[in-house]
């Protein structure tokens, strides 16, 4: 059986091969893109930009994409004097996770009902909150999610995902980039073989999906995991119970979200309250919510 510490170890190995990945994919990328757009031979010394690229991404990612996540979030830290209740909470929190240091409290003055954590480890981490998940749910209810956030934190979730915010960012807008301009009505790819040229396209159409689908393969199962450590930090899994059936159900979209960081959420923010087929909920950055609750029901 899988233990919470098994899980860490192996988020911190899956950390540094994403990091990795995300440079072969890169490169890959840019000695096609030289080769089919911008001539023969320039496969090389694109490929060696690229690097250099891909190597600056990942290191960036990794000290400042919490930065980055919170400017696109919107949020704001908050004082202990404006929101002393919740900070209660995660004072109390902190103390029975063994977490060392209490991560500051962020809020997204936005009043869809929903929260993230985000950081490079525990020692570097925060919590964002939406002004609707603390004016919508009791104080049972706060602590739940608030507790299922520390334990992002306290497996390295937080580390993982969001430094994938950034790579996957980073794969899709190379593509775009690539795409938009390698048809510009030029034929410096004529003298390129059609093997070379088929290949450089269809790896720069499907690099973006490729990204997504990792992005999903260390999504999902983390807030499975996130759930039962939450509700083993409270003592109380129907208090996520309750807290995930009234944030499923509130339909308001959250503003400042989107594609890249949904994932990063304690509930899918863009697409709250929609029914979707099975086909469809494979390519979720979140496993269904009646599923987590039936869950934590169970526990």
């Amino acid at each position: 059986m899988t233990t919470i510490y098994d899980q860490i170890s192996s988020n911190k190995r899956e950390t540094v091969i994403i990091m990795f990945v995300f440079v072969i994919v890169v490169t890959i990328l840019g000695f096609f893109f030289g080769e089919v757009f911008v001539g023969e031979g320039a496969g090389y010394p694109v490929m060696l930009i690229a690097v250099m690229f891909s190597s600056l991404s990942s290191v960036s990612s990794y000290y400042f994409s919490d930065k980055l996540v919170l400017g696109i979030a919107g949020a704001k830290k908050v004082s202990r004097e404006t929101l002393p209740q919740v900070y209660g909470i995660l004072d109390n929190l902190c103390i029975g996770s063994g977490l060392k240091k209490i991560p500051d409290l962020y809020l997204i003055n936005d009043t869809a009902t929903n929260a993230f954590a985000t950081g490079r480890d525990p020692d570097h981490a925060v919590v964002a909150i939406t002004k609707g998940l603390v004016e919508k749910l009791n104080k049972r209810e706060i602590e739940a999610v608030i507790a299922h956030e520390l334990s992002h934190i306290k497996n390295y979730d937080i580390r993982l995902m969001t430094i994938v915010v950034v790579l996957v960012g980073s794969i899709s807008m190379m593509a775009n980039i690539f795409l938009r301009g390698g048809f510009r009505g030029n034929d410096r790819n004529k003298n390129i073989g059609g093997i070379v040229m088929i290949i450089g396209i269809v790896l720069l159409i499907l690099s973006p999906i490729i990204a997504q689908l990792i992005k999903l393969a260390v999504s999902r199962n983390r807030e499975y995991l996130a759930d039962a450590s939450a509700a083993l930090l409270t003592r109380d899994p129907e208090g996520l119970a309750l807290a995930l059936e009234k944030i499923s159900a509130d339909t308001e979209a959250l503003e400042v979200a989107n594609e890249a960081t949904a994932h990063m959420y304690i509930s899918n923010p863009l697409r709250k309250g929609q029914n979707s087929s099975k086909f469809a909920n494979l390519f979720e950055t979140h496993p269904p919510v009646s599923e987590r609750i039936r869950r934590l029901r169970s526990m």
